[in-house]
């Protein structure tokens, strides 16, 4: 099964797939550090319906009845009854306590539970209606979920459409042949009302220019805050005032099952499409472009251009940011469908917020070496993970680890692969030490290092 990114390109035709199935002998040096788990108006009233009381219904004096015989009173009696009056709440609640005096309370409950679906709303009182093309009340004030088409009007207004320029040089029969651009797109979502906006590493990395078209149409020159390869998460800014921010929810929350609406600009052409679904997983491990991330699982609808838009829950609050898709088939020839993954909304406003205030993660530890791996016997390194610099002034630098030694192991667990060993430090903090099990020389060795602030892996990058 591979992951893509559901990026988008125009005239290109490129699409991001990850870069974990390298075949030459070595693959271009990455930082390493610790992989991210991957945030009204008044209801109008509804006239009250009258509904004539019920008739009570009496048990025969002195005369022992079973259950089943007073079950068979009841439906005599309700059959008596006006129709109007067979689902009055009071009526039903009379109708099991009857049931529980001749089967015990376990009886009742169980009656009670059956019925009160059909329950009807009782006379004078009132139900809070949220008509279409409003905005919502808050889910934390009413707690109900809203309609599609509420959470639609609520959330469309925060997610923009973002194109980007990116410049690239080609090269013919081993000569340079000249430069040409590409244009590509994607979907970001409004975090303040005077321009900030979260989007996908993917779609903003290496742009050249980022251009952005609110959902009124209006368009922008955006500036690149900051980026993070390893969360995925990039926040770029526009010189407005007086936007719609979403309205962030908990994803920590997310249970299988919740409502999932996404809103993006699928295909690069089509911004403010709305899909609907589920919650498929709320916590799923995938790995993405080499980086282990923790992504939440949704059967809505995602098309390339729906990279950094919005998923949002049934109460119209951001859940997370959409980042990737499964799709094609498996090696076994199976059709895949259905598979979308989104950066859950803790995270990224996490990450963002640090993005913001420093312009790179702050709180991220790791091991300061750049990383490169070998997939093929070279004739003088075997396949392995590989120490291609050692970043001064690192924890990597004073526990002596040099550029060649191969990595096999961390705290005495296997880690021969840039995945198993990020996925590892994704429970480490700065100041935590590890041990390293290397082989130098042809010999092996343990080193301990202590994890540092990431600082010094984002100068180097």
């Amino acid at each position: 099964m591979e992951e893509n990114y559901s990026e988008h390109t125009e005239g290109t035709s490129m699409e991001t797939t990850p870069a974990d199935n390298c075949s030459t002998a070595e693959s271009t040096p990455v930082t390493l550090s610790e992989t991210e788990t991957i945030p009204a108006e008044t209801a109008p009233e509804r006239p009250a319906e009258t509904v004539p009381a019920p008739e009570e219904i009496s048990l025969p004096a002195g005369k022992a009845m079973s259950r089943e015989e007073i079950m068979e009173l009841i439906r005599t009696e309700m059959a008596a009854q006006p129709k109007s009056s067979k689902n009055h709440p009071f009526l039903i609640a009379g109708l099991a306590a009857l049931v529980g005096l001749g089967a015990g309370f376990g009886g009742g409950y169980a009656a009670y539970e059956k019925l009160q679906p059909e329950v009807s709303e009782p006379a004078g009182q009132t139900q809070e209606t949220l008509p279409d093309n409003t905005q919502p009340v808050s889910a934390a004030y009413t707690g109900n979920e809203l309609s599609i088409q509420q959470i639609a009007a609520k959330a469309s207004p925060s997610v923009v459409e973002i194109r980007t320029e990116i410049k690239g040089e080609y090269y013919a029969f081993g000569f340079f042949g000249g430069e040409y651009t590409s244009q590509a797109a994607g979907s970001g979502v409004i975090l303040s009302d005077d321009g900030y906006i979260i989007t996908n590493n993917h779609v903003v990395k290496d742009a050249e220019a980022i251009t952005v078209t609110l959902y009124d149409g209006t368009e922008y020159p955006a500036e690149l805050i900051g980026t993070d390869s390893k969360s995925d998460i990039a926040v770029i800014h526009i010189d407005a005032k007086n936007l719609s921010p979403a309205v962030p929810g908990d994803s920590s929350a997310l249970q299988v099952g919740d409502t999932a609406v996404v809103i993006g600009n699928p295909l690069g052409t089509l911004g403010g499409t709305v899909t609907n679904g589920i919650i498929s997983a709320a916590s799923r491990e995938v790995t993405i472009n080499r980086e282990a991330m923790t992504l939440i699982q949704t059967n809505a609808a995602i098309n390339s251009g729906n990279s950094g838009g919005g998923l949002f829950n049934g109460y119209g609050e951001l859940i997370g940011i959409v980042n990737a898709k499964d799709s094609g088939t498996t090696s076994s020839g199976a059709t895949i469908e259905g598979l979308g993954f989104a950066i859950p909304i803790n995270e990224a406003l996490d990450v963002a917020e640090q993005l913001i205030e420093k312009g790179y993660v702050t709180d991220r530890a790791t091991i300061g070496v750049m990383l490169s791996t070998v997939t093929q016997t070279d004739g003088r390194r075997t396949p392995g993970l590989y120490i291609s610099e050692v970043l001064k002034g690192t924890g990597a630098e004073n526990a002596g680890l040099k550029a060649g030694d191969r990595i096999i192991a961390v705290d005495g667990q296997e880690a021969d692969t840039y995945e198993i060993l990020s996925r590892y430090l994704k429970g480490k903090n700065i100041g935590d030490t590890i041990s390293l099990t290397i082989i130098r020389d042809e010999k092996e060795m343990t080193v301990d290092v202590t994890l540092g602030e990431a600082q010094n892996a984002k100068a180097r990058e």
